[in-house]
């Protein structure tokens, strides 16, 4: 059986894990096994739903104390679920949460783990698994020889495949190991997309020249229904908060469209974008390495092509 793990927040489930989902369910007909999920803590999400994306049974540990990330005991639980429901496979998303969880429950099962996954396994001749390497420049081919596999894959490597299936949901229970880690005090940024949710992201650099003139980036986002991101000059200047930092050094993403504006797209920035999809540079230097990267790219000034851009997609609505 295919084990793959649900990570929810704010009442909903990621869209990373939807995407696990659809993988692990191919994965599973590909072994000719069953995909099922596993869900830690309380949600509102309709977990049935997630038969939409593969899921044939959906465990449930409804426990309060793991709707917040402790890894320890977590992991320990994750694990324990795998080794009950006899998984040979548990998948995770390769997010922020993954990247903890992943290894730490490899380690609990004995099992070999391959991180940053970019696509379905080869299973005719053994279990490999490719994955990138070198932030994202090159591909690595890993062959996992445990009983049990571990697998984290990476977002918008294989997308969000819709059934007409509905998911049995089982509740799970058992002793949940006491945290060693108490939540006191929860800080979210409220009302804006989160950067590794959104498939389309507007990102800004130092060619915008100060926080001034941020105004016409987020009017572009608004229009598209797009995050908004920044380089790592940006934020560290404080033009724009941190939390919106993409990069090697910030938050990695992969939408299906990145738009840079007045960025270079010097090595540590491209190493957290270079998965997005679609990369759009809008730069006024011809010689920037960020066109080297790009899909399309508009050679400019800032100030003139995207107010003329976010025109053209008004009137086209």
């Amino acid at each position: 059986m295919v084990l793959v793990y649900i990570d929810h927040e704010d009442q909903q489930i990621k869209s990373s894990s939807l995407e696990a989902m659809s993988y692990g369910a191919a994965l599973a007909k590909q072994l000719g096994v069953t995909a099922e999920a596993l869900v830690l803590g309380t949600t509102p999400a309709t977990l049935s739903d997630l038969g939409k994306q593969g899921a044939t049974k959906v465990h449930h540990i409804a426990v309060d104390t793991l709707n917040y990330l402790d890894v320890k005991v977590n992991s320990t639980v994750i694990a324990e679920a795998a080794t009950q429901l006899n998984a040979t496979v548990v998948i995770f998303a390769h997010n922020i949460n993954g990247k903890a969880l992943a290894p730490a429950v490899a380690v609990k099962l004995k099992a070999g783990l391959v991180t940053g996954a970019s696509s379905l396994p080869q299973t005719d001749n053994g279990f490999i698994v490719t994955k990138t390497v070198f932030s994202g420049k090159a591909f690595a081919s890993v062959k996992i020889a445990t009983p049990i596999k571990v697998i984290a894959i990476n977002q918008n490597c294989y997308g969000i495949h819709a059934t007409d299936n509905v998911a049995e949901v089982i509740p799970m229970s058992f002793n949940i190991p006491s945290p060693s880690v108490k939540m006191t005090l929860v800080e979210k940024v409220k009302g804006e997309l989160p950067l590794t949710e959104a498939s389309l992201v507007v990102s800004g650099g130092r060619g915008l020249k100060g926080p001034e003139n941020w105004g016409i980036l987020l009017d572009l986002a608004k229009e598209l229904g797009a995050a908004t991101a920044c380089s790592r000059p940006v934020s560290d200047s404080d033009w724009r908060p941190h939390h919106e930092h993409v990069g090697q050094t910030g938050i990695q993403i992969a939408p299906n469209l990145y738009i840079a504006i007045g960025i270079s797209g010097a090595i540590q920035h491209l190493a957290g974008v270079n998965r997005s999809k679609t990369i759009v540079v809008i730069n006024k230097d011809p010689e920037a390495p960020f066109f080297k990267a790009a899909d399309y790219g508009v050679v400019g000034d800032a100030f003139e092509v995207v107010p003329t851009l976010t025109a053209a997609l008004k009137k086209s609505k």
